[in-house]
């Protein structure tokens, strides 16, 4: 005993990381006050590439909107040019608009007799090479592969012919060529019949020109162009709720409510259905598929979650139909809890994989857990998002509010996660060991306007496992921080953390927020 708190005590000055002060970075397409938001422009993907030096939103229009890093050494210059701009080279991460395409447009299954909206779900980058962009975005039904490029703009020099000396369709003023009968031109001819008609196309000055100069094709402008490469369609049955690359460069999956397919980028015709999970009688379904993705480094796992709040780890090395999972991540009800909401509040509506592999980060209506994926046991801990919201399940289920799906996102080093709330908010919480840290920010110009300065500290679960841990958020029921009540409307569904900084981007609306600590 005394030489396990003797390794405490040794440990402790090391502590946890202090909490962090979020800072208004950066907005794109902020509304002004009372301006109405279309509902096409709302952003509802956002994800950053692998090097953090670009970031991609989708909006319900079918658009793709990139985003490109502009605070990189590479990007500003010499040492000498950031001495003289009084440049910090440790500044936090900025960015600029790259470029915007049209990724999907609204279709009609007539076969089912089913509008399938143009709305980007996900959006997932890929490799890089030779200085192109390339992404994955998918629609309900449709995913597409898209490669971004600078292209040069090939133009025509100017010729030393004035165009502007011809007249109409090609007729030209008889003054300049036929007003003396035995006029010389530069090559010796004459201004007679043969010459007036080679006239027609071009004007010749008094005297001719010294020299012709030839039209020359010019490449001086570049422009990114975004070219589809393929389209990979009719595989799903019922709408994509995610797509996932692998960490093999090659291959790729997308879920939808009973199934998940595997893709090689190059191949759009054929897919690989992996799970399966529609039963023979549809009267027998019980739960459906929320959110799949594979694993950072092992190509041959993959994590899924369920509308009954499990997570299952597939390994495709066991069978080409992964039927049975390795490995099944659940939380236990409390006995005495169930209530006709339990099934929809507890229902996983995204998870993600640690930068390591270790951990896995799911989001359900009321909490965010963290997972070891070495002890399917329980989570590690669990953070309290919308305890407060319980006693208004009726309401938020009258409204649809309880459907709503927020995503979550891990810090790069693992030592924090975050996910969306109303009210444009969002939170961030501290998962080292030790910590208290529980930030509510806001998504405006003044992150901290909702902050309170105390958060309440952790309290263990009655779990006995000494290492899970129960957070909250600061919360009080039915009203924020200062007092104000919640608007249901106005929700922070999406948002992602950058792969190497402490730098956050969350969509409220069609307004895309940037924070650093």
């Amino acid at each position: 005993m005394n030489g396990g708190d003797g390794g405490d005590v040794a440990a402790a000055p090391a502590g946890p990381p202090p909490p962090l002060e979020w800072k208004f970075s950066q907005v794109f397409g902020e509304r002004t006050a009372g301006e109405e938001v279309q509902e096409v422009d709302i952003i509802s993907a956002i994800e950053f590439d692998k090097s953090g030096d670009h970031l991609a939103t989708g909006d319900r229009g079918g658009r793709v909107v990139l985003f490109e890093r502009t605070d990189t050494k590479e990007n500003i210059g010499s040492q000498r040019e950031l001495e003289r701009m009084d440049y910090s080279v440790s500044r936090h991460p900025e960015f600029r608009y790259k470029t915007e395409f049209q990724s999907h447009e609204p279709e009609f299954d007539y076969l089912k007799s089913l509008e399938i909206e143009e709305k980007i779900n996900k959006i997932r980058w890929c490799q890089s090479s030779n200085g192109a962009l390339f992404l994955l975005s998918t629609n309900d039904k449709t995913i597409k592969y898209w490669k971004v490029q600078e292209k040069k703009v090939k133009k025509i020099s100017e010729m030393n012919i004035d165009p502007s000396r011809a007249v109409g369709n090609g007729s030209v003023a008889s003054s300049s060529v036929s007003s003396s009968p035995k006029q010389c031109l530069a090559n010796g001819g004459y201004a007679d019949r043969s010459v007036n008609c080679l006239s027609n196309d071009l004007s010749f000055p008094p005297g001719g020109f010294s020299s012709l100069r030839l039209p020359v094709v010019t490449s001086n402008e570049t422009s990114l162009v975004a070219r589809c490469r393929r389209v990979y369609a009719h595989a799903h049955d019922y709408h994509i709720n995610s797509i996932s690359n692998n960490s093999d460069g090659e291959t790729f999956i997308s879920a939808d409510d009973l199934r998940i397919n595997l893709w090689n980028l190059e191949i759009s015709n054929q897919s690989f259905n992996i799970v399966d999970v529609k039963p023979t009688n549809m009267e027998d379904l019980t739960e459906v598929i929320t959110s799949a993705e594979f694993h950072p480094s092992h190509c041959n796992t993959l994590a899924y979650s369920s509308s009954k709040g499990s997570i299952r780890l597939v390994d495709l090395r066991q069978s080409a139909l992964c039927d049975s999972h390795s490995k099944l991540f659940e939380e236990q009800e409390a006995p005495g809890s169930r209530s006709f909401f339990t099934e929809i509040i507890a229902s996983i509506s995204d998870i993600k994989f640690s930068k390591d592999g270790r951990y896995i980060l799911s989001r359900d209506y009321m909490t965010l857990k963290l997972w070891d994926i070495n002890m399917d046991s329980g989570p590690v801990s669990t953070f309290q998002v919308h305890e407060y919201l319980r006693p208004k399940l009726c309401d938020l289920y009258e409204n649809d509010s309880i459907f709503d799906k927020f995503e979550c996102c891990l810090s790069g080093d693992g030592l924090r996660v975050a996910t969306g709330s109303y009210s444009n908010l969002f939170r961030v919480f501290g998962c080292a060991a030790g910590t208290t840290e529980a930030n509510t920010l806001e998504a405006s110009k003044n992150p901290m306007r909702r902050q309170v300065q105390t958060p309440s500290r952790p309290s263990r679960s009655l779990s006995s496992s000494i290492t899970r841990v129960v957070r909250r958020g600061s919360e009080s029921p039915g009203v924020d921080a200062n007092g104000n009540s919640f608007d249901f409307t106005t929700k922070l569904l999406h948002l992602a953390w950058h792969p190497t900084e402490n730098s956050i981007a969350c969509a409220a609306a069609n307004s895309l927020y940037m924070y650093y600590a």
